[in-house]
């Protein structure tokens, strides 16, 4: 790249709360009727009074701990002016320079991404733009509904980092359960500020992009209306392609706010973009000044849970699974839980079955983790299910892992016993006795059996004695055949070597 690339992004969350950010109005912004959770207060009518969601305060500080950032301790709400149709009161409650939480990182590729700060705020109404229509309708449920905006620092490198930030940070909303962060359904909504410098040009110092003496600044661009985390990558991408033509070819980049059109996979211009001056804060004289006690803070830092990365190096040390497994089962708070209830399930198991504790959980919890990724959540994709929508118990789970484990069953056996207990939650061995799936571990009986095999397949019983061992593959494989699959295969090996020996 000729230029330098500065990315920062601001990402709103819609906060998971009963009611509204300053009124009692039920926070559904995606009710069916129209204006239907609606009241004076966050329709903006004169003399009514905005009392803040102490649920919504303490979900914006439990995120800014989840990512390391400082609280502030004395906080306040301010008011931000500007005119759009779908804002009733003519300005937004929001914060400016005292925000409830400033500073933290996300760790994206073993590189920290700073943050800047966390803020919390009230979320505009909707427009309906109706096609072929020469009218807006407004729906006004959305307005008030309690929207948290994070700002990173300017220090994104790229547009597949800056992708993989916005999906962290989901990661981290969804494993907080502060918000679902649906990006369709604009649950979460990101902003990219795009600007290119020559190389060589500008230093970062205080939180700012300084142009290095003698050099001028290229002006940044904020892309709007991005709404997938696929888009967040397009839009970045294209918006660093279209700067660099202009600057290759003396033009001027406009400080702009751009929109970014899915269908065509470009930005197009909006409006230029606005400053802090531009709207017009002052602190919002309706509210008091925000104290945040030690006591509340310590209230809301118990309810944290163990965040991803945490819990990615615990699942390595204390289970001993694979880094691949255990990123995939920390990627949702939910599995990760249901994982470790399956593993706490086989202690009775283990106890049962007097082998040495240690040794054997950490095999089962490894049994457990390749089960759940090989069998569990390719089903659940191939359904188009999430974990949620699971509903056999970590104990049945745990139940089906020791039988497989201790060859009760084979795994073919196995993936059939699970698929059952997708759609019924009965137990593992009562589903293996109701499939006719019980091992046979009978030596007497396998041997009488194997040596009807032997005698069907002499040509390969010759190979094997002439030096070709590895035709007993072949022939376990018709035992298992013969056997629909309920021979104990370890126990069919030795027996097949001590007859062709």
């Amino acid at each position: 790249m000729k230029y330098d690339i500065i990315i920062g992004l601001e990402i709103h969350a819609e906060l998971k709360t009963n009611s509204k950010m300053f009124c009692s109005c039920l926070n559904n912004p995606f009710s069916d009727k129209a204006n239907n959770n609606v009241c004076p207060i966050c329709l903006g009518h004169p003399g009514t009074l905005p009392v803040p969601n102490k649920e919504a305060i303490e979900k914006t500080i439990m995120t800014g701990l989840a990512i390391h950032s400082k609280i502030n301790r004395d906080s306040k709400f301010d008011r931000k002016n500007y005119f759009y149709p779908d804002l009733p009161k003519g300005y937004q409650i929001s914060q400016f320079d005292m925000p409830l939480c400033y500073g933290g990182y996300l760790e994206i590729d073993d590189r920290q991404i700073p943050v800047t700060r966390i803020h919390l705020e009230e979320d505009t109404g909707k427009s309906i733009h109706k096609k072929g229509e020469n009218y807006t309708l407004i729906d006004f449920n959305r307005a008030g509904t309690p929207l948290m905006e994070m700002v990173t620092e300017p220090l994104i490198k790229d547009a597949k980092e800056a992708k993989k930030f916005c999906q962290e940070y989901q990661k981290y909303l969804r494993y907080l359960d502060v918000s679902e962060a649906d990006m369709e359904k604009g649950e979460m909504r990101c902003e990219a500020n795009v600007s290119l410098q020559e190389k060589d040009s500008w230093i970062y110092e205080d939180g700012l992009i300084k142009a290095k003496e003698g050099k001028k600044l290229n002006p940044k661009v904020e892309v709007k209306n991005i709404n997938s985390f696929k888009s967040v990558e397009r839009a970045i991408d294209f918006e660093i392609k279209r700067q660099s033509e202009l600057l290759d070819n003396n033009e001027q980049v406009l400080p702009e706010t751009r929109g970014f059109d899915e269908d065509n996979g470009e930005t197009k211009r909006q409006r230029i973009k606005e400053t802090s001056a531009d709207y017009r804060y002052f602190p919002e004289p309706d509210i008091p000044p925000l104290e945040i006690s030690e006591e509340w803070l310590k209230e809301i830092h118990q309810k944290l849970p163990e965040m991803p990365d945490k819990k990615i190096k615990r699942f390595i040390q204390q289970y001993g699974i694979t880094e691949d497994s255990a990123i995939l089962l920390s990627n949702n708070r939910k599995l990760s839980e249901w994982y470790e209830s399956a593993v706490s399930e086989l202690g009775a198991w283990i106890e049962a079955s007097g082998d040495e504790y240690e040794r054997l959980e950490r095999a089962l919890a490894k049994s457990t983790a390749n089960l759940i990724s090989t069998q569990l959540l390719k089903h659940l994709k191939e359904q188009d299910q999430n974990i949620s929508d699971i509903e056999i118990t970590p104990e049945n789970f745990a139940e089906l892992v020791f039988l497989i484990f201790k060859g009760k069953i084979n795994s073919s056996a196995g993936q059939k016993v699970l698929t059952e207990m997708l759609d019924r939650n009965e137990s593992p061995i009562k589903l293996v006795k109701e499939l006719g799936l019980e091992q046979i571990d009978n030596e007497e009986e396998l041997k009488n059996k194997i040596k009807e095999i032997l005698d069907k397949n002499q040509a390969q019983v010759e190979e094997y004695k002439n030096g070709k061992t590895t035709v007993i593959k072949f022939l376990l494989g018709q035992v298992m055949a013969a056997t629909k699959g309920k021979a104990n295969p370890k126990v069919a090996m030795e027996i097949l070597e001590k007859l062709l020996s």
